[in-house]
């Protein structure tokens, strides 16, 4: 059983509209921009994003955290007397 469909309307600059005729078939322009939508608009949101999945392997990669623990211990001891803004760290 296929879902419902609905008839839409939308406006396009010529040129993409000419594009986009002379590259994709007329019986196929429909699923054509069925399947960008559904990529552009997932229903999962930010689960999809890449950026996001990125950020979830970086808070699970206990190496990685590690490391930029390490970082951010030395950058809390740059050198500087964060008191008197004195260089010399004394």
């Amino acid at each position: 059983m296929s879902n419902p469909t609905a008839h839409l309307v939308v406006r396009l600059p010529d040129t993409l509209a000419r594009r986009f005729k002379q590259r994709v078939a007329q019986r196929q322009r429909s699923k054509f921009i069925e399947q960008l939508l559904e990529r552009a608009l997932s229903e999962e949101g930010e689960e999809d994003d890449a950026l996001y999945q990125a950020a979830l392997a970086v808070e699970q990669d206990e190496q990685l955290n590690a490391e930029m623990a390490e970082w951010e211990e030395a950058m809390l001891t740059d050198g500087l007397d964060h008191e008197t803004g004195d260089k010399s760290g004394r």
